[in-house]
């Protein structure tokens, strides 16, 4: 559910570096700030899908013992910075594979930067007259964000917030951080970096400065607050997610699905969702979910790792987990949970019920209540059921086993064996009726009651 753009049509190679060796402190997490989930994929995956649509190479700088966000990377080129002593020495860490052509500097927590922008900064920094190309942007609140400070269409400075005069701070436009610039160029500006400053640290921001000292010519490529804006915090993590559901939202209803009610479905950006499919409110799409058209999907419902059918009926307060793969013009009702099975062509389970690690064939009918008891404490087993079954309420069918065709299972079954197509199983206790039992049942417990009371 994601726009790119195409490396193809600036011939310059061009190189992209990640700065994802942030440890998320604000956060107040373990993990990785690189790592926290944003539309159900990593912030850095997101970053990673715009700079691959764009630049011919990236490259992920990492924190030491970060394994796991060095795999998320892969394949690209990862390189550790073992000491983290700011964004311009991380950037460093990267430079012997900067290539030739131009370099770009990016940060992983700035995960929602479309490839449209990075094209824009590609190509103001390749018009023949750009030596520096930043991206800037004009926030709601400024806040403490460095000014970038313009003449005749040249950024002049870039004015740390605490560092600004009043009309300084007057400014509305904001730096993001995002740098390209020429690799030779910016190894050059690199190295004179240093860190005479009260955190003892190599200050990215400061290429800025020592490349107007130089005479290049600085410009700055705006772009929305949407898309720059970074993730420090648990509450701007929020705000990122907020921002990315309307663009998926959009991206969605633009593409021909019908949402009852928008702003209360949840995707994830690897959601695939045909035309003429109709969402209806409170709806979650977890990671890879395919639904085909005229599908619908009713209120309450929770999709992951699944397949919707063309035409198929799902909930409400229907549940899919991964390895469902609902057939077309099937139903799945209220209270249903689907997992690791799959429903054949019209086939239907309406009604509280669990059918996991099975196959349901064609036009059969699950009731109200049926089980497939698939796990037996150690192992998984599967349940086939094969066409045009019906299968009765509150039946229990116990795996491995299977139903042959055209069968019918009664209600309230156990079914422990297999089942001939065709047949009717009854896997159940013979009733009994016991005439005045019931009368005689109550007087003795309201005597019994009685004489305990005293």
């Amino acid at each position: 559910m994601s726009v790119q753009s195409s490396p193809s049509s600036i011939a310059r190679p061009a190189t992209a570096i990640l700065l994802a060796a942030g440890l998320g402190t604000r956060m107040r997490s373990r993990l990785p700030k690189a790592m926290h989930p944003l539309g159900g994929r990593p912030m850095l995956t997101h970053l990673i899908e715009s700079a691959t649509a764009v630049f011919d190479r990236v490259v992920v700088v990492v924190g030491p013992d970060m394994d796991a966000l060095a795999a998320i990377a892969a394949p690209h080129a990862v390189v550790v910075q073992a000491e983290r002593l700011g964004t311009a020495h991380a950037a460093r860490q990267a430079e012997a594979l900067f290539g030739e052509g131009d370099v770009a500097v990016l940060y992983a927590d700035n995960p929602l930067i479309t490839a449209q922008t990075l094209q824009r900064l590609r190509e103001r920094r390749m018009d023949g007259e750009t030596g520096l190309a930043l991206l800037a942007m004009r926030p709601s609140d400024p806040a403490r964000y460095g000014r970038v400070i313009e003449q005749d269409g040249l950024v002049q400075a870039i004015v740390e917030y605490k560092d600004a005069t009043d009309a300084q701070r007057a400014i509305g436009l904001c730096n993001a951080g995002v740098l390209c610039a020429d690799a030779g160029d910016f190894r050059r500006w690199l190295a004179r970096v240093d860190n005479d400053n009260a955190a003892g640290e190599f200050y990215l921001t400061d290429v800025v400065a020592i490349a107007c000292a130089e005479g290049a010519a600085v410009r700055a490529v705006e772009a929305p607050e949407a898309e720059l804006r970074g993730i420090n915090s648990r509450a701007e993590l929020a705000q990122a997610e907020t921002t990315l559901q309307a663009r998926l939202r959009a991206n969605a209803m633009e593409a021909g699905v019908t949402l009852v009610a928008p702003d209360t479905v949840f995707f994830s950006t690897d959601t695939v969702i045909a035309p003429d499919v109709v969402v209806h409110p409170h709806v979650v799409f977890g990671p890879g979910v395919r639904v085909d058209s005229f599908a619908e999907i009713k209120a309450f419902s929770h999709l992951e790792g699944c397949v919707v059918g063309e035409g198929a009926l799902v909930g409400p307060y229907a549940r899919l987990r991964p390895g469902a793969v609902i057939g077309r013009d099937a139903h799945v009702g209220n209270f249903v949970e689907i997992k690791n099975a799959t429903l054949g062509h019209g086939a239907k389970a309406n009604h509280l019920t669990y059918v996991g690690d099975a196959e349901v064939g064609a036009r059969t009918n699950i009731g109200a209540g049926t089980i497939t008891c698939n796990y037996d404490g150690v192992f998984k087993h599967r349940t086939v059921i094969g066409e045009d079954v019906f299968v009765g309420s509150n039946a229990i069918l116990v795996a491995p086993v299977a139903v042959g065709d055209a069968a019918l299972v009664t209600a309230g079954s156990v079914v422990t064996a297999d089942v001939p197509p065709g047949a009717m199983a009854f896997g159940r206790a013979r009733q009994t009726n016991i005439e005045g039992r019931a009368t005689l049942f109550r007087d003795a417990l309201r005597d019994r009651k009685k004489r305990e009371q005293g």
